[in-house]
């Protein structure tokens, strides 16, 4: 259902919205990019209220609908991305719901450090045109950043959930990358055992955070992102310790290992990667902000 509004009526909706973020001590940023989930308006038309003299402006539900919304951002602390149903990244906008841990910003760089290494290899040539896999691929962001980074490529894309991978068939529909991804439902590697020794990149953004420490974030992750795809276990490690055991048997000689982890934890996983004996040119790469966040290692030739 849609609704057309004044852009003066819009411009005290978003006057009471900005009023509440302020006393609730969320980012006033928030709103607008709220009112953009809902409608045609630039984040510059917003930002001058250029709009507020506008005759009609469409939105795709009605105005009541989004003061229920947003006064569920307030009271429940549910994400801003949740309510719109969507959120940009890279070039991509992707759908996504409580099904699907966020993709966030600092994730963006894994996908050209995936190109980055595979200029850096080697046999690239053979690397850009063979399989790759994103383990746990949640929405598919990862899947459709390969995808469009390595156009000869074949992406498998996994995923323990199966309302998950219905989430990421969508977006790559929604992108038309349905016939570069193919989807299986299972346990990182376990769909895959068609492909041991093919793959030539596997990549992550596999649960890394203590159990503990999951019961300490911020409530809009604590309360309404998956904790199957946060929770690594007592030291955080569970996932990306199976990973490097059974990424050797699946990458084929040469083949890219690049997952995301969290501040501190690249030193203990660039050590487990070298007691397996199977990978070479272990290496850490910074995020933005500086912090250690990618390992990658290739699988000795």
């Amino acid at each position: 259902m849609t609704e057309i509004i004044s852009g003066e009526r819009l411009y005290q909706w978003r006057e009471w919205a900005s009023q509440l973020a302020k006393e609730n001590g969320i980012s006033l940023s928030e709103v607008d990019w709220f009112l953009q989930g809902f409608s045609n308006l630039s984040s510059l038309s917003l930002r001058l209220n250029s709009y507020q003299n506008q005759a009609q402006i469409p939105l795709r539900a009605p105005l009541t609908i989004l003061t229920e919304k947003w006064k569920q951002r307030i009271s429940h602390r549910v994400p801003v991305q949740y309510l719109t149903g969507e959120t940009p990244w890279r070039s991509f906008s992707l759908t996504v719901t409580p099904e699907v841990l966020i993709p966030r910003p600092e994730t963006e760089l894994i996908i050209d450090l995936a190109q980055q290494l595979v200029e850096h290899s080697p046999i690239a040539a053979t690397l850009t045109s063979r399989h790759w896999a994103d383990l746990g691929t949640g929405s598919g962001a990862i899947a459709l950043g390969l995808a469009q980074q390595f156009p000869t490529a074949t992406i498998h894309a996994t995923d323990l959930s199966p309302k998950a991978l219905e989430i990421a068939k969508l977006n790559a529909q929604r992108h038309d990358l349905s016939q570069r991804i193919t989807f299986h439902q299972g346990s990182w590697l376990d769909p895959l055992s068609h492909l041991e020794g093919q793959l030539a990149g596997i990549v992550s953004n596999p649960p890394y955070i203590p159990t503990q420490t999951v019961l300490t974030l911020q409530p809009e992750v604590k309360k309404h992102e998956p904790h199957l795809a946060l929770d690594g276990g007592v030291d955080g490690l569970d996932s990306i310790k199976e990973l490097i055991r059974a990424s050797a048997t699946y990458l084929q000689p040469g083949g890219l290992w690049l997952i995301e982890l969290m501040k501190d934890q690249a030193p203990i996983v660039s050590n487990l990667l070298a007691q397996q004996d199977s990978y070479t040119n272990i290496t850490s790469h910074p995020d933005l902000s500086g912090i250690q966040r990618f390992v990658s290692a290739y699988k000795a030739l």
